[in-house]
């Protein structure tokens, strides 16, 4: 494999967010992005127009990390939580891409980092015999993009606290990387590019990622990650649960809440889209799979479809039912398209054209109905009563704002400028 790749985990100040502290304000705000390849232009839509409405309400140089206490992502929601929340030293210290940059990055770079090879009637072929030596695409141009882009950032530098998860394979456990658990924990206290690519590696897609972290006394830990999408393809609970443990600890910069109450947070989760409306997989087919069937089948990976697919369900329903018995709904916006068919419903067949029409797909998502998914029948359903995604998104923004607003007014800065007028 050759030389592991190693980062220095010695602290320096982080780059102040424009973000007060959730112990002025009155909410814990998330935004949680589950994984997806390619289909991360969905999500990558959403929060364009989630930032463009913040920034008629505060001013065109507002950001999302400065809105959102915690900003969590998977696999691909992973790179777009590090893009939105990595530190630009040329721009004041302003997040490295703005919303409306995402989909701008992955119609440029995700045909590079999973080349179609369209030239052949053979190639589908080839892609199978391919499978059963190694991943289907050896990455070193996702590594090389997301290392220049991220350059030396490290998990305590981000904007805004993140929460990334993994799975590391060595140890078969998962593993997440969560800045407000470095200062307890400092090995995890990696380079963001490191974290992205290992969270990235989807398996049979991507190759496992495997580096090191070195501490201040010498202290080394080996990490030998995949695809976070494994254990946490929908992360919505792994940021939660990560705010619900800061709390309990001195100093926090969050006020006390009980444990498992989450009437205080505002969560966004942003869904990268599925394929149920095929009904890919009855029983028949499944049921005459070997382990190449379950690999293979349907030009896709059925294996990873289950995984990814249940957590991200399980998720939801369990978050919804939570705040709903709370009654709490309104703070808890899940978006979310379940009816993508055929080649647009891969995580990699990055053409212009199918990449085009998942930006369609972002945009037709705003104008649909606020859903929710139904564990009885697997689909999305639009709740009663609610407006469209969009009309949703225009009020979370407005909350946002509001929150923001609260924080910086009861802020001893707030307070301070108040006095002085």
């Amino acid at each position: 494999m050759g030389s592991i790749p190693q980062a220095n985990v010695l602290a320096t100040e982080s780059p102040k967010s424009f973000l007060q502290a959730p112990i002025y304000g009155d909410l814990i705000t998330v935004l949680s992005i589950d994984g997806g390849g390619i289909r991360g232009i969905i999500p990558g839509t959403i929060l364009a127009f989630l930032e463009a409405e913040l920034q008629k309400l505060d001013g065109e140089e507002v950001r999302l990390a400065d809105y959102f206490d915690v900003i969590s992502g998977t696999s691909t929601g992973g790179i777009v939580t590090a893009m939105l929340t990595t530190p630009n030293q040329n721009e004041g210290n302003r997040p490295l891409f703005a919303a409306k940059d995402i989909n701008k990055f992955y119609l440029e770079h995700c045909p590079k980092i999973f080349p179609q090879d369209c030239s052949s009637p053979f190639a589908p072929a080839a892609n199978l015999v391919k499978s059963f030596t190694g991943p289907k695409y050896d990455g070193r141009y996702l590594q090389n993009i997301v290392r220049e882009k991220l350059g030396g950032t490290r998990l305590h530098q981000t904007l805004t606290n993140v929460v990334i998860p993994t799975f590391d394979i060595k140890q078969l456990q998962p593993k997440v990387f969560s800045s407000l658990e470095v200062k307890n924990n400092p090995s995890i206290n990696a380079l963001l590019s490191d974290i992205c690519i290992g969270t990235s590696a989807a398996p049979t897609y991507l190759p496992a990622h495997q580096f090191e972290t070195k501490d201040s006394t010498g202290n080394v830990k080996e990490f030998h990650l995949i695809d976070g999408g494994v254990a946490a393809n929908n992360p919505t609970l792994v940021p939660m649960n990560e705010v619900t443990k800061e709390i309990t600890r001195k100093n926090s910069d969050f006020f006390p809440i009980e444990a498992n109450d989450f009437s205080h947070f505002l969560v966004l989760s942003l869904g990268t889209g599925s394929q149920k409306c095929e009904e890919k997989y009855p029983a028949h087919m499944a049921a005459k799979w070997g382990l190449l069937g379950w690999l293979t089948s349907e030009h896709s990976t059925p294996l990873m479809d289950v995984f990814m697919q249940a957590s991200s369900d399980m998720v939801d329903f369990h978050i919804a039912t939570v705040f709903q018995a709370l009654q709490s709904e309104d703070r808890y916006l899940r978006i979310q398209d379940d009816t993508l068919c055929g080649t647009i419903s891969s995580v990699d067949i990055a053409t212009k054209e199918n990449l085009e029409n998942l930006v369609q797909v972002g945009e037709e998502l705003l104008k649909k109905p606020v859903s929710r998914v139904n564990l009885d029948n697997g689909k999305f359903e639009p709740i009663k009563n609610q407006d469209t995604n969009e009309d949703a998104l225009i009020r979370l923004a407005k909350v946002l704002s509001q929150e923001k607003r609260l924080r910086d007014m009861k802020s001893p800065a707030g307070n301070l400028a108040a006095k002085k007028n």
